[in-house]
């Protein structure tokens, strides 16, 4: 494996994970908006009670992003900040925006309502604005104005492309959230807020299906590069779908550990996890060598090979530091009952 595919595998692993963790995190806000006002359910609770830890982490993923962008490739970090300079700037307000409302969530708890709805919206915009990056690099929305690279805004917010990415990460992020917010209901032993996020991920689930099949369909007629080359890798989409079959039957099982209880979330977010896994792997393969197509492959773009040895040392340093820290966090979350179930 040449230095650049161990490089831009690195950048990807962020993104899936920030991916992953992201999707949870803003559609957990978007739920306890959602069901603000059913205090019998007692589903805002369980989602702000999952929202409350996870974001901080969750922001350490993007820095990765950043740093691990800048770092091995700055031919497309400039290309890339030069055109993203609006949305970019807007994901980062809304991110700063959510941020500090949720802090403030914990403190001034007669604007806790307020605070949520504004959880809730950005956790619905951010997902979208961040996916939009990706039709982008298709190549079709950047024009070279006298030199300089610009993004055609009228362009892209009049293409069926874009919009079919943003639906899908609209979608996903409230699938995925609602399974994870279902097994987290489970783990709490609440049932009717488990009954609720049951019922929203087999709502969600053929909904970001669906628009995973418009985002194909309106890739082969934009970016058709694209989409021919994942053909190529069909037995990993058709494993993605595989895994989606799974997921269903898996919220159809009765629960191994819950009786009187019908379904079993975490084998669902598991099965999940791995369907985006088949997806992006395959998204990502037909995409190399271009970084941003025409113009920027990883091998164009990449850093001096000094350079990048000394990062990728110091990137897994780091990885084995904080490595075992999350996975402390991860248990002390999902199974301390002082947490999980407080009196």
């Amino acid at each position: 494996m040449t230095n650049e595919l161990i490089a831009i595998t690195v950048l990807w692993g962020f993104i899936f994970i920030y991916a992953v963790m992201a999707t949870m995190d803003f559609g957990a806000g978007f739920w306890s908006m959602v069901y603000i006002h059913r205090e019998k359910a007692n589903a805002t609770t369980i989602a702000n009670r999952y929202l409350s830890p996870t974001w901080e982490v969750t922001n350490v993923f993007i820095v990765a992003i950043v740093v691990a962008l800048f770092s091995f490739f700055p031919g497309a970090a400039f290309l890339l900040g030069t055109v993203l300079l609006v949305p970019g700037s807007i994901i980062l307000i809304l991110l700063a925006v959510r941020s500090a409302f949720l802090v403030f969530a914990h403190v001034a708890k007669e604007y806790e309502k307020a605070l949520t709805y504004i959880s809730g919206i950005t956790g619905i915009i951010i997902p979208a604005l961040l996916i939009s990056v990706l039709p982008i690099t298709h190549g079709e929305f950047i024009d070279i104005r006298k030199g300089v690279p610009t993004l055609n805004l009228e362009r892209f917010f009049t293409n069926p492309h874009a919009y079919s990415f943003m639906g899908f990460a609209i979608s996903s992020t409230l699938f995925l959230s609602s399974l994870l917010l279902a097994d987290y209901s489970l783990e709490a032993g609440d049932r009717e807020a488990y009954r609720l996020y049951r019922r929203d991920a087999w709502i969600t689930g053929p909904l970001s299906l669906l628009m995973a099949g418009c985002m194909m369909l309106t890739m082969r007629y934009e970016a058709k590069w694209l989409y021919d080359k994942m053909m190529e890798y069909w037995p990993w989409l058709i494993g993605s779908v595989a895994m989606f079959a799974a997921a269903g039957i898996a919220l159809s099982l009765p629960s191994s550990r819950h009786p009187h209880v019908r379904g079993r979330p975490r084998l669902a977010v598991i099965a999940i996890v791995i369907q985006y896994f088949l997806a992006s792997y395959a998204y990502g393969k037909a995409h190399l060598p271009y970084m941003v197509y025409p113009d920027v492959t990883i091998e164009s773009a990449f850093t001096h090979p000094d350079t990048f040895r000394a990062l990728f040392a110091s990137y897994i340093v780091g990885f084995l530091i904080l490595f075992p820290g999350f996975v402390y966090f991860w248990r002390l979350f999902m199974h301390d009952k002082r947490y999980v179930r407080p009196k």
